[in-house]
């Protein structure tokens, strides 16, 4: 018994010396220090929700007053009816395909680029294949083969290293001699399966408008309803294109190429220095670059090409690492060459600089982790420091709601998303200010995992069943589960002493920290209403969210959806006609 009651003494003691540390401490240093951050987040706030604002203004302003790109700019339909002419007023069209061991997605998109309703003798067509997988090297050549069999101008092309990545592979394959006669360079990534008029639709406007460098889709996602985690991404991207995309083709004529589902003018690459591998995001210095130049952009809201969106949170993160690193590493190269820049005016600069990579790039990702991940929580610790009401709840709410527009079908998701958006801004601004400081992986590249139709597809044969792994992921995130601790003790703190409620909204958080650092794989489901069928279909999906390999997955033998411009949704009949097509000799 004495011990005990010396044990328990000693334990008070310690308790009470860390007590009275905290008292000393808090008043003269962490109150100021907490406060400080307070305000610095307030004012990243009001810029973001400023910015988000003025998106939302810019963009009903387009819809109700701005013609559609079509009446601002010179465009005429491809003309095609004059037998003597032929196909001589038709230019010459070179096709970019790059791919990296994209065993599950090859066929689609080669047999979507051979299917694009444009003379085949003014295409060419260049897979750019750095797989270093034997197999799916000869897969890939033996694909091209069987189309250039029937006449489609098609080339496999291979290099000896990867150099460059995508940017080197894309650069490689603009300095062959048989596209030295090609005006514009289309380019698709593997997954993306453009409909057969793309080039009919946006060629017209290279063609009448030489002003104009690029001419850029719209994504859609094939997979969208696959899982919560598509959905989340569906919601961010759709924002995305629906409003920042327009905006800034409609005030600037400027925007980042997205990479793919888009077509340059090739003389404007040459004359912005072309395809450079210095960051990540070798899309987004291209448009920066010929930008600067006095090129223009035009976005086409209508103009939609199809693809996938990463349905494993193992390869979402290795997209967002470098979608989050690669523009604040660009930002850090290009900044003072765009202040110096003298061939565009003030007003295109400072959208450039603070709209387009300061708010959007930086600032949108640490305001949402050090705001809603940090200082709001740690002041559930520290009562002496409050934060406004506006600030904690109003405007978060209304960002939030204008962040909803691009998906209005997946309002009632808007709650998980935030909670999902706050994970996930962890994650961002890790990659941030490691392109900002350049450190070690700021040039990292992982090609985003693609799974393909193959999944879903109910007429192929069902693979053998598999035991089911561990219940957790083969990596555990150690840093996301110190976040969700750190989290469950403000929470618990506020729940004893406090008299606020924000320890809803923390031990909420904490839940998702605590799956993402887990790796949970059977966590998400997702359930469905269709607006077109009686009742309602619930698609129950479990998902990886994972950390396991593309072999360990389960195959999804479900109803096929899609969703339609209004954002209804309905079952595709179709079930990717294109992949069905690709593979018939």
């Amino acid at each position: 018994m004495g011990d005990v009651s010396t044990i328990q003494a000693t334990a008070s003691d310690i308790a009470g010396q860390i007590g009275m540390m905290w008292e000393v401490l808090k008043a003269p240093l962490l109150v100021p220090l907490l406060r400080a951050a307070v305000y610095i987040c307030l004012v990243m706030e009001l810029m973001l929700f400023v910015e988000r604002l003025y998106m939302g203004v810019v963009i009903v302003l387009v819809k109700i007053f701005m013609k559609k790109p079509d009446k601002r700019y010179k465009w005429e339909p491809m003309n095609d009816d004059d037998l003597e002419i032929g196909s001589a007023n038709f230019p010459k069209v070179l096709v970019q395909i790059p791919m990296f061991n994209e065993k599950e997605v090859y066929k689609i998109s080669i047999g979507a680029a051979c299917n694009l309703s444009w003379p085949s003798d003014r295409l060419v067509i260049q897979v750019l294949d750095d797989s270093t997988d034997p197999i799916v090297k000869d897969m890939v050549e033996t694909e091209c083969l069987r189309w250039a069999s029937k006449g489609l101008n098609i080339t496999y092309q291979i290099r000896e290293t990867r150099g460059g990545y995508k940017a080197g592979a894309l650069k490689e394959g603009l300095k062959h001699n048989y596209v030295k006669d090609c005006e514009y360079v289309v380019i698709f990534d593997a997954d993306f399966r453009p409909e057969p008029d793309f080039l009919r639709r946006s060629i017209p406007f290279l063609i009448h408008n030489p002003e104009i460098a690029l001419v850029q889709g719209r994504w859609r996602f094939v997979n969208a309803n696959e899982c919560l985690l598509t959905r989340m991404q569906e919601m961010s991207l759709d924002y995305h294109f629906t409003v920042e995309q327009e905006v800034g083709s409609s005030t600037h004529a400027f925007f980042g190429f997205n990479g793919t589902g888009g077509i340059w003018r090739i003389a404007a690459i040459n004359e912005a220095g072309g395809w450079k591998d210095r960051t990540t995001v070798e899309d987004m210095d291209l448009a920066v670059r010929a930008s600067l130049k006095g090129w223009k952009f035009v976005y086409l809201g209508d103009l939609q090409v199809k693809s996938e969106l990463p349905s494993t949170f193992k390869a979402f993160r290795f997209q967002q690492h470098r979608w989050s690193c690669g523009p604040a590493n660009l930002f850090r190269k290009m900044v003072m060459e765009i202040v110096r820049n003298k061939r565009v005016n003030f007003w295109k600069k400072f959208y450039v600089i603070y709209s387009f990579f300061f708010v959007r790039k930086i600032i949108a990702h640490m305001v949402t982790f050090f705001f809603f991940c940090v200082v709001l929580p740690l002041t559930l610790l520290v009562p002496e420091v409050e934060v406004p009401i506006w600030g904690a709840i109003y405007i978060p709410c209304i960002i939030t709601t204008l962040n909803s527009v691009g998906t209005p079908r997946s309002i009632h998701l808007l709650f998980y998303w935030i909670l999902f958006e706050n994970v996930m801004a962890f994650h961002r601004t890790k990659a941030t200010f490691i392109g900002l400081l350049e450190a070690k992986r700021a040039n990292e590249w992982v090609v985003t995992e693609k799974l393909g139709d193959t999944m879903k597809n109910k007429d192929k044969p069902k693979p053998a069943k598999k035991a089911r792994g561990p219940l957790f992921g083969d990596r555990i995130l150690r840093q996301e589960l110190g976040f969700a601790a750190f989290l469950f003790f403000c929470g618990l703190y506020d729940v004893l002493y406090g008299k606020r409620v924000y320890f809803v909204y923390v031990f909420l958080q904490v839940i998702t920290f605590t799956i993402a650092g887990l790796g949970y794989k059977y966590m998400l489901y997702e359930v469905l209403p269709c607006n077109n069928l009686d009742g309602y279909f619930k698609k129950i999906i479990h998902v990886k969210a994972e950390r396991t390999p593309n072999s360990e997955l389960q195959t999804l033998n479900s109803v096929e959806f899609s969703s339609d411009s209004e954002g209804e949704v309905k079952i595709d009949e179709k079930l990717n006609i294109e992949a069905e097509n690709s593979q018939m000799d």
